[in-house]
């Protein structure tokens, strides 16, 4: 029996804390089994109020985007300096580097160049080119396309994707636009919004993700320049699901074939925020993380007992301790993530995983 085709999900995802000492270049290693050179680093101040700002390998170092508002593509060679064998390096700024500031940083390794043009080999209607893991299901693909036609994009990964966060480099109105499989190809949610997810086929075309393409409608959001990040799931390291909340405290278990190191959750038909846990922050005692970062607000990382996560072999538990939250656990309503692994729940060689 097959349990994972990833037996070290840190070659491919690590999350990193840091604090700042306001120097010009500090080098972040990581401390995973595996050396990562990351082609996606979000990166988020945590002990005080600053953007999220997210760079990849695609755009290049000194290119700056911020999930939590609509600003456009910024360069900023201080801001963020280079893409290392073993981690990443930030300059001098409060953002990435304030002196005794604490910081976290989400990694994921994609690594292979990849272009396609659409005319040559009939893949899509307009070209797209990045970076792509077929291992770690990851592809980053930057497009160029104008809002008067839909279009079909080359993702590269060779399955079909559960998940795309795409943004426009080029417009600074424009939102984050976020498709997952468990709202379906008519909605969308939107990464930098608390928003209920919206229905409109401008967005995807409302044509569901194919092993080859993506779709894209008429939004202004695709026009231009837009970057794009697509996700396959792979077992026992990535998964795309959604759960309905409870109301009560232990609140749903969620079944991901891992021990997870991070987790992006949103309630899909209601207006909470992006809620963001990993298992670098919170786990002094026990699996439980109740430390928030939403990807959606600047704000510094708040203890949210309320809306404790618990971190498992196998999976995680919303709401596991303390007074039931409706932001992760409100009753009937859907949440939607995304899910990366620490650990798979039983390596290909057959050995499990343990909670702590």
């Amino acid at each position: 029996m097959a349990y994972t085709t990833i037996d070290d999900p840190s070659a491919f995802f690590q999350a990193a804390l840091y604090t700042g000492n306001a120097s010009s270049n500090k080098a972040i290693t990581n401390d995973g089994n595996s050396d990562l050179q990351p082609d996606w680093v979000w990166i988020k101040e945590r002990s005080s109020t600053s953007s999220h700002f997210l760079n990849d390998s695609v755009r290049g170092a000194g290119e700056n985007i911020y999930s939590n508002n609509t600003s456009a593509d910024g360069t900023n060679t201080a801001l963020f300096t280079s893409f290392n064998s073993d981690g990443f390096t930030v300059g001098n700024t409060n953002q990435g580097n304030q002196n005794n500031e604490t910081y976290v940083a989400w990694q994921w390794k994609a690594g292979t160049s990849f272009s396609n043009d659409a005319s040559s080999t009939s893949i899509g209607s307009i070209d797209s080119a990045g970076s792509v893991s077929t291992d770690a299901g990851f592809s980053i693909i930057n497009v160029v396309k104008n809002n008067t036609t839909a279009h079909t994009v080359a993702h590269g990964l060779g399955v079909v994707p559960q998940m795309i966060i795409g943004k426009s480099r080029t417009g600074s109105s424009y939102r984050w636009i976020v498709y997952h499989k468990d709202i379906g190809n008519t909605h969308a949610l939107y990464l930098n919004e608390n928003f209920v997810k919206t229905d409109s086929v401008t967005f995807w075309n409302d044509t569901t993700p194919t092993s080859s393409v993506f779709s894209l409608g008429t939004d202004n959001s695709w026009n231009g320049t837009s970057i794009f990040y697509c996700f396959a799931e792979k077992k026992g390291y990535s998964k795309f699901s959604s759960y309905v909340g409870s109301g009560s405290a232990p609140g749903t278990f969620s079944y991901l074939g891992f021990k997870p190191a991070f987790l992006l959750i949103k309630e899909s038909d209601g207006e909470d925020g992006w809620g963001m846990y990993d298992n670098k922050r919170n786990f002094k005692v026990g699996n439980t993380t109740s430390l928030l970062l939403q990807a959606n607000d600047n704000g510094a990382e708040s203890n949210a007992v309320a809306n404790q996560i618990d971190f498992l072999s196998n999976g995680f538990v919303v709401s596991a301790s303390g007074t039931q939250g409706n932001f992760i656990n409100e009753s009937g309503k859907t949440y939607i993530y995304m899910a990366f692994a620490e650990q798979p729940f039983v390596t290909s060689t057959g050995v499990p995983a343990t909670a702590r």
